[in-house]
């Protein structure tokens, strides 16, 4: 959608300040017409407008449209988007709420608005059923060896082999917010025995779908316990790296690894090692250290390997409604001073 649309008219006669909200848009496909008429319909105080096309010239270093951008930012008190602008502090002196598109905020930790007091709010939750039924095609790709299956066929042969059950196995998910509980929900459904982790955990205590819940200093313990291993935790500095070299080797050497938070949390270096020399069995990601995965990557053609280039999270067009939806429900709440969904803790960084 090209340039600034205004979707919702001040309404006339009206005496209370308009609410500018800017739209900057998502990686996933451009706001359309009905989208921005819901945002704009939530209160008759709301002023769409989309700067979609504007961020992303910037991005790529054309200036060409930077005043009229600047313009638009002065005014704006909320943005809706994953593409943030620079240097927001100065240009949108107004700005009072940033809902992000995405999850993690890991791009804004260095930024200046980071240190503002403007509010911050993700999307977590929107995407958590799409990526938990990622994770469970993962697991049941691996112990039906699905991608002998794709290899046999593309070279016709009918050579017959033996495959496990995930009923019997068993999942150590680390990290329990949306998407963790969803996978445990979904594994217990398949039979599998369910292990967790998080950060605020103490040992053995109670969670929904989960048979025992691990504290952090029991990390390996739950990693050796595990058949399964699955990452849904978000990328901070105190997560960054934590599964490492000495971390992978107490893995069963039988066991794969399920990643579909951030590239970063794994050392892809180690990763790989591991995967070629068998320390474990394989690996299916949904993310990466550098995306896209660079042409050189051995990640290409490990045959132990499963990914997806980043889109577990479902249907582009539904999930942009869905996100478009939680604004909505969070717009009303910013109306009438309520707490907001999501918002960001800058300590915890998540």
């Amino acid at each position: 959608m090209a340039g600034i649309a205004n979707t919702v008219p001040w309404a006339k006669g009206c005496t209370v300040k308009p609410c500018n909200v800017v739209v900057t848009g998502s990686e996933i496909a451009d706001m359309t017409e009905e989208l921005l008429l819901k945002i704009g319909s939530v209160d008759p105080r709301v002023m769409v407008r989309t700067a979609e096309d504007l961020v992303v010239e910037e991005s790529d270093g054309d200036l060409g449209r930077r005043e009229e951008f600047d313009r638009l930012l002065a005014e704006a008190e909320v943005i809706f988007g994953t593409r943030i602008p620079q240097d927001l502090v100065h240009r949108a002196p107004n700005l009072r709420w940033i809902q992000m598109m995405g999850v993690g905020p890991e791009k804004l930790r260095n930024s200046d608005i980071w240190k503002s007091s403007v509010i911050l709010t993700n999307a977590r939750g929107v995407s958590a059923t799409p990526l938990a039924e990622f994770v469970l095609c993962m697991m049941l790709m691996f112990v039906t060896r699905a991608p002998l299956c794709f290899e046999l066929k593309r070279k016709k042969q009918w050579d017959r082999f033996l495959r496990t059950d995930l009923q019997g196995k068993t999942v150590g998910i680390i990290g329990l917010g949306s998407i963790g509980r969803e996978v445990a929900r979904l594994s217990k459904a398949m039979g599998m025995r369910v292990l967790a982790m998080r950060r605020s955990s103490i040992a053995g205590e109670q969670a929904p779908n989960v048979g025992f819940v691990f504290s952090t200093e029991q990390l390996e313990e739950l990693l050796a316990g595990s058949d399964f291993v699955v990452l849904t935790l978000p990328l901070t500095p105190a997560t960054r790296g934590m599964i490492g070299e000495a971390q992978i080797k107490a893995m069963k050497a039988s066991g794969c690894i399920i990643n579909i938070s951030r590239g970063d949390i794994i050392d892809e270096e180690a990763l790989i090692r591991a995967l070629q020399d068998g320390t474990i069995a394989g690996a299916g990601l949904e993310v990466f250290s550098t995306e896209p995965l660079p042409p050189e990557s051995p990640l290409w053609d490990l045959p132990n390997v499963i990914f997806n280039p980043h889109c577990g999270g479902g249907n582009r067009a539904d999930q942009l409604v869905r996100l478009t939806d939680l604004f909505c429900e969070n717009l009303r709440r910013y109306f009438r001073a309520e707490a907001l969904i999501n918002t960001i803790d800058r300590v915890k960084g998540y």
